[in-house]
């Protein structure tokens, strides 16, 4: 499980310390309700987001994991965490910059924050937070 206060739980004996690594930072480029995604009957609005994760570090970093929390207003939270982003590991030079989207769907409005988890290029691990940001819902789906 994995924590955001920069305490990594894995199972639920070993603990690792994450640290923020300057320079690495997330974007949200743009969130936008989609309504032509897949959404289940129970979570009728899909929000498409666009993210950067950019390196401005001098140290190449490799990707290894995220976390995802969404609270809604009637107040359910949803926890999403896996290896990678999208299916893929990214490893990013001093400089470079990994761009993706993806989407959640819900219920009714919702706040949303996680962070990235990885190793740089001496081994040492860091995070660094996704910006919190909002899904309003249409009226209607």
């Amino acid at each position: 499980m994995l924590l955001l206060s920069k305490r990594h739980l894995i199972g639920s004996a070993t603990k690792m310390v994450f640290r923020a690594l300057p320079g690495l930072r997330v974007k949200i480029e743009k969130v936008i309700f989609a309504p032509q995604l897949e959404a289940p009957p129970e979570k009728p609005f899909p929000f498409a987001y666009f993210i950067q994760i950019i390196n401005e570090s001098s140290e190449t970093v490799t990707i290894l994991a995220r976390k995802w929390i969404l609270r809604d207003t009637k107040g359910e939270v949803v926890v999403v965490e896996g290896a990678g982003v999208v299916g893929e590991i990214p490893k990013l030079i001093p400089g470079k910059a990994f761009s993706y989207n993806s989407y959640h769907v819900v219920a009714c409005d919702s706040k949303v924050a996680g962070a990235f988890f990885g190793v740089d290029s001496k081994g040492k691990r860091f995070c660094a937070k996704i910006p919190p940001f909002a899904l309003k819902c249409p009226s209607r789906p």
